[in-house]
């Protein structure tokens, strides 16, 4: 990831991210594009293609906004059979919600389509879904004790993957809606990730010095 930018948005297509791009710069909002499928399953054998546009923090408002604005405009050549006519109330309210799981154009028709079945969302309520959400996701991930004990088994058996797998642990973090990053894990995880990756280094480098000391003899 560039210096002082973070994710703002994903893409399973180049050619969408490339659009809102173009569209961010042309509006004065920096901002980088990454094809993050050099990033994804090389280890793990997925690939899926998937593709960033990279912000600062502090325009991820501003850059919001003007997608929004810009899917609004597309809204009236809605096809008849679009998929999100046939949601229920609370499903199109689920979408408003989550609207970090969507695209602006769904979002924004979840909201017309709300409205106009009488159950329309003023901003002051939008404000608090979008704060009640932030808070959902700036949560850490849930216990994590299969991860940490294979942690420390690849630790003890060889070092490096225990290292890799306790890094992760401690280290990893992921980016809120409104630019702001947190840790991924739990203190309490993290520190085990820690332990993990400092046993994993004791034990690498025992190893090593094991493999130095019989190569000499």
């Amino acid at each position: 990831m560039s210096h002082n930018y973070v994710t703002f948005k994903k893409y399973p297509d180049a050619k969408q991210a490339r659009a809102q791009q173009e569209l961010l710069l042309e509006n004065g909002i920096e901002c980088i594009f990454v094809n993050a499928a050099s990033q994804l399953g090389s280890l793990s054998g997925d690939l899926s293609q998937e593709f960033e546009l990279q912000l600062h923090p502090e325009n991820f408002e501003k850059a919001e906004e003007l997608l929004e604005k810009d899917a609004e405009s597309m809204l009236n050549d809605l096809p008849e059979d679009y998929y999100l006519m046939a949601f229920t109330n609370e499903e199109l309210h689920d979408v408003v919600l989550k609207h970090d799981e969507w695209s602006e154009f769904d979002y924004m028709l979840a909201r017309r389509l709300l409205a106009e079945r009488g159950h329309e969302i003023d901003e002051a309520h939008l404000r608090s879904m979008r704060n009640e959400r932030i808070n959902e996701l700036a949560q850490p991930e849930k216990d994590q004790k299969s991860w940490i004990a294979a942690g420390y088994l690849f630790a003890i058996l060889g070092g490096f993957f225990g290292i890799i797998t306790g890094y992760v642990l401690w280290s990893a973090q992921k980016t809120l809606p409104n630019g702001k990053m947190v840790y991924s894990y739990s203190a309490k995880d993290r520190t085990q990730g820690k332990n993990i990756m400092i046993l994993g280094i004791i034990v690498l480098v025992a190893f090593i010095g094991l493999w130095l000391f019989t190569k000499e003899q």
